[in-house]
């Protein structure tokens, strides 16, 4: 893989995209030494959710890059705020996040434009296009366009999104009401083509508060070192289908997500359904979780068959009469672990 040399890379680079009312908003990226602060930072004029999704864009599409470089911090900024919902300036971002790292090519005689949005930028998958021009032209000089389908075509490289291994897993949210259900987890892991310094820079959770981000990663980077064969090899994203949840009963699904997508343990035919929590998942340990009665009538009423369904040892000896049986009638199985790799 060619790379470009560190003399090549500029400390600002920008990216334009057209607003649906017509006016042009211009997104700014400055890298600066990181000094332990936020590998991204943005702003957008009176608009912290747009800020906000952003950040969340940028970290996401840098998944499938094969490197990692933590040392700098990237600010990005927009000069007039995207209308509400509008989110095709997405791919404008990303741009620019890539151009002033070195990623894309940028010079300052060409205008870069691009119109384009995800929900999956995480596997670097677009709907876009990227609009090349001399800085010379007008406005209404179209210059050359490149329609693109996945972040790869930028530099004639094939979906990398084929490389991203994916797993989901399920894990009882209780609330003591209606509510209650079995809530997803996703982890997303990319080999990385060098090793990484921190593990946890590798670690994405969008959509979370700053505590549940740093306690996934905590988790991830903890149970990796009981793997032997985990750290500093992936980048990893994290996403929860309900993103708002209190306490770490969600530990063992995640866990078991991960090791799942980096090929450390077997595929059940159905799905894992998981809770547990550990102080010392550095020493593979599974602890108990509050809950009990709930979550396991929540879990035998929503389990099918080929599910396997993992709970804390300290469970095994208070499972309700019937339920082990119960399980395997609807053609699941249990297992009450201590201990992750002995599944």
């Amino acid at each position: 893989m060619s790379t470009i040399s560190i003399t090549a890379v500029p400390a600002n680079a920008e990216c334009r995209s057209a607003l649906a009312d017509g006016r042009i908003v211009t997104i700014t990226a400055s890298r600066r030494p990181r000094a332990n602060r936020a590998d991204v930072k943005c702003s957008a004029p009176n608009a912290p959710e747009t800020a906000e999704r952003m950040q969340q864009v940028v970290r996401l599409a840098r998944h499938t890059e094969v490197r990692l470089d933590s040392r700098d911090q990237v600010v990005l900024s927009m000069d007039i705020a995207p209308g509400a919902g509008e989110r095709d300036w997405e791919l404008a971002a990303v741009l620019a996040d890539r151009m002033v790292r070195g990623l894309h090519p940028f010079t300052p005689d060409r205008r870069i434009s691009a119109q384009g949005s995800s929900d999956a930028w995480h596997l670097g998958r677009v709907n876009g296009l990227v609009t090349i021009a001399s800085a010379a032209d007008g406005p209404q000089d179209a210059g050359s366009t490149l329609h693109i389908t996945h972040l790869g075509a930028l530099s004639g490289h094939a979906d990398l999104s084929a490389a991203v291994s994916t797993i989901r897993t399920w894990f009882p949210l209780h609330s003591g009401g209606i509510n209650d259900a079995l809530g997803w987890l996703e982890v997303s892991v990319f080999p990385l083509e060098a090793p990484v310094a921190n593990e946890e820079d590798s670690i994405a959770a969008p959509g979370l508060d700053l505590t549940a981000q740093q306690e996934i990663r905590q988790t991830l980077t903890a149970a990796r070192h009981f793997d032997g064969k985990g750290l500093n090899r992936w980048r990893t994203v994290v996403r929860f289908g309900q993103p708002r949840f209190q306490g770490g009963s969600y530990q063992l699904a995640l866990v078991m997500a991960d090791r799942l997508a980096r090929g450390r343990e077997f595929v059940p035919r159905g799905r894992i359904i998981a809770t547990g929590c550990s102080s010392a998942w550095h020493a593979g340990r599974v602890d108990t979780v509050d809950g009990r009665e709930p979550k396991l009538e929540l879990i035998l009423n929503q389990v099918n068959s080929g599910d396997r369904v993992l709970l804390p040892k300290d469970w095994q000896d208070q499972l309700p009469p019937g339920f082990a049986a119960a399980v395997r009638q609807k053609g699941a199985t249990l297992a009450c672990i201590d201990k992750i790799g002995m599944i």
